[in-house]
């Protein structure tokens, strides 16, 4: 039985090549480049200074080769504590503040923009930022319809640009030695994959009339693309549950899972999908599920997507799992993907946790044939980025992986509004037989919020 933390992957890769094999870069040292003279550090303007912004922005200084020119939000009020914040870990040279991105892709210094925005943002910042020359790091789902991830791929391939999502995932040793164990045919076929995104009570904003905007807040280039309409708090704060800002916590935390599904089973467009659920245990301000399924066909192979917001004993892969050699409790772990094979079955946790490899049980008690332990894989996305802004190759979650697994979540979600099964044309991209579905395939955009038809 395999029983591996990560050092000792890493130091089997060396012998056996996996990683090559695996066509991803592993680095034993998640921060290669430490104490990086001036001149050769990576120059980054950080768009989006709340939520992960922040957190994002410290694990680039932490590595010592970052440095951060900008920062861009919509919201001024945070732009003092923000930049004191990086001006502190980079030597007290403070960032310039810009209530408008677009300033912020003016300054020629920056090489590459870090994006952490609203979702309904990512693709148009994207977009904006290839073609003023920057490089990106964008967090996930990096697209909030199928036509987006379209456009960004082509801006990204167009102007010559690294574009990076947050699906850290695949820089994760143990993901990508479970993905080496698949692809060894260990499990035999696999014609059946379960994918979990369950989780306590969230985003159940009450109703609230429309109002003003808090002092410092910018709501028309918040709302940027989005229909234009009068601030309203439940929707500023609870976003990710409005169809104009998100797609529900199927774009939101399950974007991780899907991603990490997808590609482990190396498929790339399902033939078909349905979607059904509601919102059930909480009504609120919010318009997505807090109960989903989806069924996605594949050659041979069909995923199930489930999905629940009210299960308070269902709990994520904590901290203490993450950071050491143990195993999440399945049965009632939130984010786990399960893949059946002809031979066995295996377990993957997202974002640290491991998996397991299980045969038939003996004596009625588990029967645990392979297994290895995980670690939260940020440092070594960061990495695989900086590293890739060097070297121009792709990284390990280039867009066009990424826009493959979004998706995956816009035909979901398509299906679920539409109350329908659509089937999808693999070449086009596009649902079948479905003017009703054009609609949602691609957004309308408010100008001069708008991604063009040729970018």
């Amino acid at each position: 039985m395999i029983k591996l933390n990560r050092r000792q992957f890493l130091d089997r890769t060396k012998a056996t090549g996996l990683g090559m094999a695996a066509g991803l870069t592993i680095l034993a040292n998640a921060a290669s480049v430490r104490g990086a003279p001036e001149n050769d550090k990576i120059t980054l303007g950080l768009v989006g200074a709340g939520g992960r912004g922040p957190n994002l922005a410290q694990g680039f200084l932490a590595r010592g080769d970052c440095q951060f020119a900008g920062i861009a939000d919509p919201n001024t009020a945070v732009f003092e504590s923000r930049a004191k914040e990086i001006a502190d870990r980079q030597g007290g040279k403070k960032p310039a503040c810009f209530e408008d991105l677009r300033k912020l892709y003016d300054d020629k210094s920056i090489d590459a923009v870090v994006i952490a925005t609203p979702d309904h943002w990512h693709a148009l910042a994207t977009v904006w930022a290839c073609q003023a020359g920057k490089d990106v790091y964008v967090e996930k789902p990096p697209t909030h319809s199928c036509w987006e991830g379209q456009k960004m791929l082509e801006a990204a391939r167009k102007y010559k640009r690294i574009v990076q999502c947050g699906f850290q995932n695949r820089s994760a040793p143990y993901n990508i030695a479970a993905k080496k164990y698949i692809a060894d045919g260990k499990l035999g076929k696999i014609h059946f994959c379960r994918i979990y995104n369950q989780k306590p009570p969230w985003g159940n904003c009450p109703a609230v009339p429309d109002g003003d905007p808090p002092k410092g807040l910018n709501w028309d280039i918040w709302n940027g693309a989005a229909p234009e309409h009068k601030y309203n708090s439940a929707w500023h704060q609870c976003w990710h549950h409005q169809w104009r800002y998100s797609g529900g916590d199927i774009a939101n935390d399950a974007s991780h899972t899907i991603d990490l599904a997808r590609w482990l089973l190396g498929v790339d467009y399902p033939t078909t999908v349905y979607s059904t659920g509601g919102r059930y245990a909480f009504p609120a301000a919010a318009e997505t599920p807090d109960t989903q399924v989806a069924l996605y066909d594949f050659d041979k192979l069909l995923v199930s997507f489930e999905l629940t917001l009210y299960t308070e004993y269902i709990l994520k892969t904590d901290q203490y799992v993450r950071d050491h050699d143990i195993f999440p409790y399945w049965m009632q772990n939130a984010t786990r993907i399960e893949l059946f094979g002809t031979e066995a079955m295996m377990i993957v946790g997202r974002h640290g946790g491991g998996w397991q490899v299980f045969g038939r049980p003996k004596d009625r008690q588990p029967v645990v044939i392979d297994q290895m332990y995980g670690r939260f894989p940020d440092p070594e996305h960061k990495e695989n980025f900086v590293q890739c802004l060097r070297s121009r190759e792709l990284p390990n979650s280039d867009i066009a992986g990424a826009h493959l697994s979004c998706l995956m979540i816009h035909y979901g979600n398509i299906s679920y509004r539409l109350g329908q099964k659509i089937a999808i044309d693999p070449k086009t991209e596009h649902v079948k037989d479905s003017p009703e579905a054009e609609a949602i395939f691609k957004r309308t955009y408010r100008s001069p919020y708008v991604i063009p038809d040729e970018v």
